[in-house]
């Protein structure tokens, strides 16, 4: 076992940009192509996750990881993990893992993401094979990573294959039912206590671009978002439909009071046109991987009053692959940018 001093965790800088749409700089993907070779069983991979997507992609892929790093909301387990997850050992934060308690649990592999743990690759590396993503934020770039790891690819390209499904099966109906007022501009707004967040990339973004939705004018070209501190901002937040973000606090509950009871909000095109959505935080933002992606499908799917189209058993997120191969060599992505926050 590889023993660190306490002062090892400190490598990774403190993270104010909880969650998975982080609210500044973009993630600068890999600038050079190594490979890891992983040596974990192939029927039960000692895996542990360093970050939200990583974890939902382990258990959408039927696989229980040794170890899992917090959640940023709902702590110390998101709600939707908690059953699948029951018993897993806790390696601290995302943005500070215990690298003491990660070599303890002693690992056959190791997933993290160069946006956070880049520092402490080195020491990652001497625990146990390490592989990285370039983002948290691409559950596609997740899940074949963490499939590659644990020879579940087979089982992550149905998964992908049943998400395509789901994708093409809403944007038809949506724009069916919409009509000549199709495609929408939409607003993902999060409260927060001193001010409101606007995001145009990350998660839900890109999520929301692939069904078809458009991004707010005042959001183009603003890589994450925009963060806005004032009431008079309220125009930026003009769109066709408006899903709002909030958290179980009296603070942020009193900035959206305050908000949707000013004017200028009640002017805008989704307040006026009632496409103003609370939707689940985490499933839009937090958690990263394909089972909050389906989602934050079917909050889509409900807002819209939209029934969802049937599929087959096959697609059931988090059931046991039928055949499983055994892990080999894991490649990261070629040198690119990675456009818009985390």
């Amino acid at each position: 076992m590889l023993l660190f001093a306490g002062t090892a965790e400190a490598n990774i800088r403190a993270d104010e940009r909880a969650g998975v749409s982080a609210d500044a700089s973009s993630d600068v993907r890999s600038d050079s192509a190594a490979a890891a070779t992983v040596v974990s069983s192939a029927s039960a991979p000692r895996l542990i996750t360093l970050y939200q997507g990583a974890t939902d992609s382990a258990v959408a892929l039927g696989v229980t990881p040794i170890g899992v790093v917090d959640a940023w909301m709902e702590k110390p387990t998101y709600r939707y993990l908690r059953e699948a997850l029951d018993g897993v050992e806790h390696v601290g934060l995302e943005t500070q893992p215990n690298l003491e308690k990660v070599a303890w649990l002693d690992p056959g592999v190791i997933v993290a993401t160069r946006f956070r743990h880049e520092r402490v690759r080195p020491l990652l590396e001497q625990i146990a094979p390490t592989v990285f993503s370039s983002t948290v934020s691409d559950f596609k770039d997740s899940l074949e990573l963490v499939a590659k790891a644990t020879g579940r690819e087979d089982r992550a390209e149905q998964l992908l294959t049943c998400w395509n499904l789901r994708v093409a099966d809403l944007r038809t109906k949506i724009s069916t039912v919409l009509g000549d007022a199709w495609p929408q501009k939409a607003a993902v707004v999060r409260f927060k206590s001193d001010h409101v967040r606007l995001y145009s990339s990350g998660f839900a973004g890109s999520i929301l671009e692939e069904l078809g939705f458009r991004q707010p004018d005042a959001a183009a070209d603003q890589g994450w978002g925009m963060k806005l501190t004032s009431e008079e901002n309220i125009p930026a937040l003009d769109a066709d439909v408006i899903f709002v973000l909030l958290e179980d606090d009296p603070a942020i509950e009193n900035t959206y009071r305050h908000w949707t009871a000013h004017p200028l909000w009640q002017r805008l095109t989704a307040t006026r046109a009632d496409r103003v959505y609370e939707v689940d935080t985490v499933n839009w933002i937090m958690g990263g991987g394909i089972l909050a992606a389906n989602a934050m499908l079917d909050d889509l799917y409900r807002h819209y009053g939209l029934a969802p189209q049937a599929l087959s058993p096959s697609c059931a997120l988090g059931e046991e692959p039928s055949a499983v191969k055994e892990p080999s060599v894991i490649t990261e992505p070629s040198s690119t940018t990675d456009e818009g926050a985390a």
